[in-house]
């Protein structure tokens, strides 16, 4: 089950669970989507993987799983 992380990584905006601005890469790693096309060129700057567009959890499903409240901010590493 995907942590559904609560913002982007490199500029730290909220990304609700069903937010469809977030991307991820196989680690789960959290970007917005105006991080993605315009500082990352498609690739995470943590492992270097390419993205996807997070799916988004709605209704009885996120009531059940919440999304994860942990905030993971890493502005130098976006740059």
């Amino acid at each position: 089950m995907l942590q559904m992380r609560p913002n982007c990584e490199c500029c730290n905006i909220d990304l609700a669970a069903n937010s469809n601005e977030a991307w991820i890469c196989s680690f789960e790693c959290t970007f917005c989507t105006s991080c993605v096309e315009s500082k990352l060129e498609h690739r995470c700057p943590n492992c270097g993987g390419a993205f996807s567009k997070r799916p988004s959890r709605v209704g009885k499903a996120l009531e059940k799983n919440p999304a994860s409240t942990e905030r993971i901010y890493k502005p130098t590493g976006c740059a």
